[in-house]
């Protein structure tokens, strides 16, 4: 039986317009955070703030923070391969190539997820879901190939940023199909989380030391504005409607609010930045936004979530 409109507008619909906006801003803050501290040290101060953050929040939904032994290894594997592995990459490729290339670079999570929703959790996706992901992969690489024009960078950099972004591409994707899978849904969402980005906060400041250093400090107020922007917006609020959504409607779906990202973030750009409009960036904003609205679009056949029998 087919869900009401009000109820999946409000478990689906609406969560996925409010952390794919706040998404598609954060490639511009992230860009703020480098400079004078390094981005394993940045990382570590953006989870180990949304860390104590979702602690608060579980405690204040009535969720415990005691997990059991299999629950902590869980959020150890998910801290390990979202909240570090996904993150240190993106900041590392934005010092590279541009904010934008990563964003319509990392877009191509559609892909993977697929793959991986389809192996592991036998989502099989349907020929109309491959043909309309065709269709916004196509607005994707246009996209692409409208940054790397305006945005001239050495064939060195180009390759250092692309792999960097598609290694983070390759730890979101395994992270959303590992917290889809039915034995997750057993732990406490929220504690779940708050565990994962201190898993994920500890590994980051190992990683930050062993590579950089003791911890470095911007004493710019706007840093440490731009560290709470993203450790309670952008990973606190997101990650509590994103993983709901992606347990419902299955992480290759869930995966198209990275091809409307860069879309918005173009958006913002054009707000803050002038950023200017050709008939390239247009056409692939239409074909991505098409695509994914075909693919998203009811149909009889649709790609099964994780609790379809």
């Amino acid at each position: 039986m087919s869900e009401p409109h009000g109820s999946t507008f409000r478990s689906v619909t609406l969560p996925f317009i409010i952390f794919t906006a706040i998404w598609g801003s954060t490639w511009i803050v992230i860009r703020g955070q480098l400079g004078t501290v390094p981005p394993q040290w940045s990382v570590t101060y953006r989870f180990t703030v949304a860390a104590i953050a979702m602690a608060l929040v579980a405690i204040v939904r009535g969720e415990s923070l005691r997990l059991g032994h299999r629950a902590l290894v869980a959020a150890t594997i998910l801290g390990f391969t979202q909240f570090c592995i996904n993150f240190n990459a993106v900041y590392l490729a934005e010092r590279h190539i541009t904010s934008g290339v990563v964003a319509t670079v990392f877009a191509l999570l559609l892909i993977p997820a697929t793959l991986m929703g389809w192996a592991f959790l036998g989502q099989r996706p349907t020929m109309r879901f491959v043909w309309s992901s065709l269709v916004a992969v196509s607005g994707i690489v246009l996209l692409f190939l409208h940054e790397l024009q305006e945005h001239a960078a050495t064939a060195g950099q180009v390759f250092a940023g692309i792999g960097l972004t598609l290694i983070g591409m390759l730890g979101a994707s395994f992270a959303n199909v590992v917290q889809a899978r039915p034995e997750m849904r057993r732990y406490p969402l929220f504690a779940l989380l708050a565990w994962s980005m201190a898993a994920g906060a500890a590994i980051d400041g190992a990683i930050a030391f062993t590579m950089t250093g003791p911890p470095t400090f911007d004493p710019r107020p706007a840093y440490w504005l731009g560290v709470l922007y993203l450790a309670i917006p952008a990973s606190v609020l997101t990650f509590s409607l994103y993983y709901p959504v992606v347990r419902r409607i299955g992480p290759a779906k869930a995966a198209y609010s990275s091809v409307i990202v860069p879309i918005i973030a173009m958006g913002f750009s054009t707000w803050l930045e002038n950023y200017r409009w050709t008939p390239l960036t247009i056409a692939g904003a239409i074909l991505s936004l098409g695509g994914m609205v075909a693919a998203l679009s009811k149909s009889r056949s649709t790609v099964p979530a994780p609790d379809a029998a």
